[in-house]
């Protein structure tokens, strides 16, 4: 028998003991992210021991510690009920799906809300994920009601649905309101009504045309005149200025644009949320965990406070876009959202057991402008980061 060379046999011995190594990593890493979600599953089974009927969780008071909710009209009514159908599906728990069942009904009455552009955090991420996991025909119906009062918010002229109905603004749009677009693109698989996916496209187009700065960061809220479609305004509500550049609102621009090309599969989409990815990626006043300060050009950093939802949200986006590119571009995004995976589910963000009011992570910020839930827990960081934890587990190879 002809003997190999022995510089090829130390190839070959060298190959395997890095595919063993990575091999490794992977399981070390699908360990953590079970370990992280049992932590998820015990902390939101406690916490459904002390939500009160009538309303449900949206933060904790960063004054007194004490234990904050929301009515079913708030825009983050959808997040914990969704996070319940997450972790029902993760670990199959009766307890988690009845809490999910009831929660879900709870929100359903905001189907006919035609006063806010949320529609889609409140009904997709709840009835949504209600359906995709119990194929349930009544949950069709809410989904379709709801993507029909949010395309009542749709002014042709500008080319977007309308954010708020308060403020300095006449027509004011918010990069947020991306998110809200994946309702849209859902009712018009099912329905095969047009009239959903011009919405959403339309929504997509004009928002990448107007909301974003030469360098792909993005403003926060763009003032439409609805006589002719032009820009009033481009400021911040949430950020630390009208040129800075709001993590949060970034992460929203990232996922929003990253499931615009999953759904519609238009390239123009892809490559607005490849050029979002890299700026959050390369920028200089991203730390080295990759969990963002509250705004990239906030004051006082590197002490300025992180904004742990936006890591999440983030994550969840960068996961998915990874599987939309090739070679070292996919390799490196999926690499950045899984280190944001492990600084989340680190001691530094993942709260302890019985702690936090149950929440999962800690060290979001929702306004600093606002004064208002700063380095506290948020409900919709939980939702992302769960999602997060189980798309890394479905599509790790």
């Amino acid at each position: 028998m002809k003997k190999l060379p022995l510089l090829f046999c130390a190839f070959l011995l060298s190959g395997a003991a890095v595919y063993a190594q990575q091999s490794s990593q992977k399981q070390q890493m699908i360990s953590m992210a079970d370990k992280t979600l049992d932590l998820a599953v015990r902390q939101y089974k406690l916490m459904m021991q002390h939500v009160p009927d009538s309303v449900l969780p949206r933060t904790t008071n960063s004054k007194d510690g004490s234990f904050v909710t929301a009515k079913t009209n708030w825009w983050t009514a959808g997040f914990y009920p969704g996070t319940l159908w997450y972790l029902y599906e993760y670990s199959k728990d009766n307890a988690l799906k009845q809490e999910a069942l009831k929660r879900t009904a709870q929100v359903e009455v905001e189907k006919n809300n035609k006063g806010t552009h949320d529609l889609g955090f409140m009904l997709y991420c709840s009835a949504g994920n209600a359906y995709r996991i119990t194929k349930d025909p009544k949950y069709k119906e809410v989904l379709l009601t709801s993507a029909r009062s949010l395309s009542t918010r749709f002014n042709p002229t500008v080319g977007c649905i309308k954010s708020w109905d308060h403020g300095k603004w006449q027509f004011p749009v918010i990069i947020d309101n991306m998110m809200n677009l994946e309702l849209l693109n859902w009712a018009t698989r099912v329905s095969k009504d047009p009239s959903f996916d011009r919405i959403s496209r339309t929504h997509a187009n004009t928002t990448m045309k107007h909301h974003f700065r030469k360098d792909y960061s993005s403003f926060h809220v763009i003032g439409y005149d609805t006589t002719n479609g032009a820009v009033l305004a481009r400021n911040t509500a949430q950020g630390a200025n009208d040129t800075s550049a709001w993590s949060r609102g970034q992460a929203w621009g990232l996922y929003g644009y990253t499931m615009m090309y999953r759904d519609t599969k238009n390239k123009a989409y892809l490559a607005q949320a490849q050029h979002i990815a890299d700026y959050i990626l390369n920028h200089p006043r991203m730390p080295e965990d990759l969990i963002p300060y509250w705004d990239y050009d906030a004051p006082g950093i590197p002490n300025a406070p992180r904004d742990a939802s936006a890591g999440a949200v983030a994550a969840s986006a960068l996961l998915e876009l990874s599987r939309y590119t090739k070679g070292e571009t996919s390799t490196r995004y999926w690499n950045a959202a899984e280190k944001m995976l492990v600084s989340l589910s680190s001691p530094a963000y993942l709260a302890k057991e019985g702690d936090n009011n149950n929440f999962i992570l800690m060290h979001s910020v929702g306004s600093i402008p606002h004064n208002s839930e700063v380095d506290v827990p948020l409900t919709y960081a939980d939702y992302y980061f769960v999602e997060a934890l189980l798309r890394y587990k479905q599509w790790v190879k």
